[in-house]
């Protein structure tokens, strides 16, 4: 049996427009703001979404969207257009924005992480010429008496102090800076060095 039933009324929230609500709210009227809320937040956090895809960026933005339209309401006119598509541009413009943000930080993260790859990378010039060089102090070292070139690698490969030396040799001290000077002295003449 067909039961006739009457049909439900509008609550005044309902009843109203969005743009009178977000007229009202902009006089401050924070019941017209919520019901504004409850009226267009399912289309807004819709549009940020499909732009977004993530949901809790999603929200975010939404977020921010109503608390711009909250700041903004005073501005609007209805005359110049309809809150829903005010709103709706508003909403659209910060998921594009959010985008763009997103997409600028992983490019600054791309282009730091290129620049830390190339200075991890030895110039293999660079690197030629470091070994060059540290065979050529090897040849040097080779061509000192050995006390002076034992004293010389504890020191300067070693990080012995010339007292650490000297008790580790079992020499006086003065022997071992004897030995350092004079054969910093064959060193410099080997390498060529004259400062």
């Amino acid at each position: 049996m067909l039961v006739l039933v009457a049909p439900e009324t509008e609550t005044p929230a309902q009843a109203i427009t969005p743009d009178a609500l977000l007229v009202r709210a902009g006089s401050g009227d924070q019941e017209a703001f919520a019901a504004l809320y409850d009226a267009m937040a399912p289309r807004v956090l819709g549009l940020v979404r499909r732009l977004l895809v993530d949901p809790a960026q999603s929200e975010e933005v939404a977020q921010e969207v109503f608390l711009e339209v909250w700041q903004q309401a005073p501005r609007f006119d209805p005359a110049k257009g309809a809150a829903a598509a005010w709103m709706l541009t508003l909403a659209h413009r910060r998921a594009v924005d959010r985008i763009r943000s997103a997409q600028s930080a992983r490019d600054r993260d791309v282009a730091a992480g290129h620049r830390e790859l190339a200075a991890d990378v030895p110039d293999p010039s660079e690197s030629v010429e470091i070994r060059l060089e540290h065979e050529r102090v090897a040849r040097a070292l080779g061509g000192l008496a050995d006390a002076q070139r034992e004293s010389i690698e504890l020191a300067y490969y070693g990080g012995l102090t010339q007292r650490e030396i000297a008790e580790r040799l079992d020499v006086p001290l003065g022997t071992v800076k004897t030995r350092i000077r004079d054969g910093m002295g064959r060193l410099r003449d080997a390498l060529g060095v004259t400062t």
